[in-house]
């Protein structure tokens, strides 16, 4: 038994108070009502503390997802120990995580990137230091200071868990904690510090006029094949790898690269087969957009700029991680009765009907009970702020709570442990290469082309038979 918690989200066994639907209805409704209890409070703009502005509330948002990974993926709990999680009531043991993390949150904002880096190295960090400049206002000071630190936050959230899924901890998985959280975190952070002056810096060099020759690359190097020099560009692919990390991790139960049996190879394939998933999603969902709304107009603004089109692929692409967290947490990743590739495309089907209906729903509603402001491409409309809120309040109710109330923990035995890690060997050691199985990898390749060529052909037909707005 290891101290802290290592392998605790694997060998517990959460067990269903009642038949489903019932824990997952219960669960949705209590996760719900905790996430409209904390945007009023923390987020609406008609609420208390009013954290929207946007980029102030997208900011602690994206940070606290990473500080919930951290707690968890990285440190494994530490430095709690592994009775403390089996034994303690989950309503406490949530409270307590939480206000954890809570902390940890602002003493990372206002301590590291505000204090240290805001005031010692780059003054974007610190609106107090940008307010010394001309022509910038206080609010702007603000937001421009939230959005250098989001950006951060933005690959950080994707490396950290990309290392713990496709790297599966190596080269210091079988060290101890805390040492293995922390060699995790400090070589996470520097990769996050490398790709953030690759890629944001220079955003930031041109938000203030004169642009930044000096200090970033104006304009930036993607400007003639984005067709903008926003950014928003790299933005949308990093978030298209945020979500496809956790889709290999939830739905996919890290299929098929758990398939490949050295361990280099297969680390190796799944870092880079997850970019390259998250490439092809990045590219397909822009031009996703071109078959709705026509080619985007530089020099436009909103729905036809091309900025806000990069920004809205990576929009797009969270809303299909909801209902892929849903399916995993509250489903038990259902179905599991057919082989790991059939299960796994089925879920995905129903993650991809689950995002367009949530994102119709949410562009329907969303400024009637959040505070939002209506339309697509307003200003002040940022889904991507109140998604991944409701992930993070996801997160905190299944790593924290245990599911509460709708599951209640009990340990596995260590028997328990070993014939489950048997059956999941046994389970990846039957897919193997065969006559069948190259007969269906055929026909899912020409199926796949087909879909392509039908979506493309009927998406501007749907969305021209769907008011998602009105």
């Amino acid at each position: 038994m290891e101290k802290f918690g290592t392998n605790y989200l694997e060998e517990r066994n959460l067990v269903k108070r009642w038949p489903q639907p019932i824990p997952a209805i219960v669960s949705l409704v209590f996760t719900l009502i905790i996430f409209y209890g904390t945007w009023w409070i923390f987020q609406d703009p008609r609420g208390l503390m009013r954290m929207y502005t946007p980029f102030v509330g997208y900011m602690y948002t994206r940070w606290w997802l990473i500080v919930l990974i951290w707690m968890v993926y990285l440190f494994n709990y530490w430095p709690f120990k592994r009775s403390w999680l089996e034994k303690t009531n989950p309503i406490t043991k949530g409270v307590v995580l939480t206000a954890i993390s809570f902390v940890l949150l602002y003493i990372l904002i206002k301590g590291f990137f505000e204090g240290i880096v805001g005031n010692l190295g780059i003054a974007y960090f610190n609106p107090g230091q940008l307010t010394k400049l001309p022509g910038i206002t206080e609010f702007f000071a603000i937001e421009y200071s939230a959005l250098a630190c989001l950006m951060f936050a933005a690959l950080a959230s994707w490396l950290s868990p990309a290392w713990i899924v496709a790297f599966e901890e190596a080269p210091w998985q079988d060290m101890q904690q805390p040492a293995k959280g922390f060699s995790i975190l400090i070589v996470t952070f520097f990769l996050s510090t490398v790709i953030y002056f690759l890629t944001m810096h220079s955003h930031m060099g041109i938000l203030y006029y004169p642009w930044q020759y000096f200090t970033s690359i104006a304009p930036p190097y993607w400007e003639k094949f984005a067709d903008t020099v926003s950014g928003n560009f790299h933005v949308s692919w990093i978030m298209c790898c945020t979500v496809t990390v956790w889709i290999v991790e939830t739905i996919w139960a890290r299929y098929p690269f758990n398939l490949i049996k050295k361990n280099w190879l297969r680390r190796v394939v799944a870092f880079f087969g997850i970019i390259a998933i998250a490439f092809a999603m990045h590219f397909f969902l822009y031009f996703a957009q071109e078959l709705t709304w026509g080619a985007a107009i530089r020099g436009t603004r909103r729905a036809f700029a091309p900025d806000w089109r990069w920004l809205h692929v990576g929009e797009m692409a969270v809303f299909f991680l909801v209902p892929a967290m849903f399916i995993t947490f509250y489903c038990g990743n259902w179905p599991k009765k057919f082989s790991i590739p059939v299960n796994a495309l089925i879920r995905t089907v129903l993650t991809i009907l689950g995002g367009i209906l949530l994102y119709i729903f949410y562009y329907k509603t969303s400024h009637l009970f959040l505070g939002t402001q209506k339309g697509f491409s307003h200003p002040q409309q940022f889904p991507m702020i109140p998604t991944i809120w409701l992930i993070n309040i996801w997160l905190v109710h299944h790593w924290f709570m245990d599911n509460w109330p709708g599951w209640k923990m009990v340990p596995k035995t260590a028997d328990e442990i070993a014939r489950d890690h048997e059956a999941e060997h046994a389970l990846i050691e039957d897919v193997k290469w065969s006559p069948a199985l190259g007969w269906g990898l055929g026909a899912g390749t020409v199926a796949g082309i087909a879909i392509y060529f039908i979506t493309i052909e009927l998406l501007p037909v749907f969305y021209n038979a769907i008011d998602i707005i009105k």
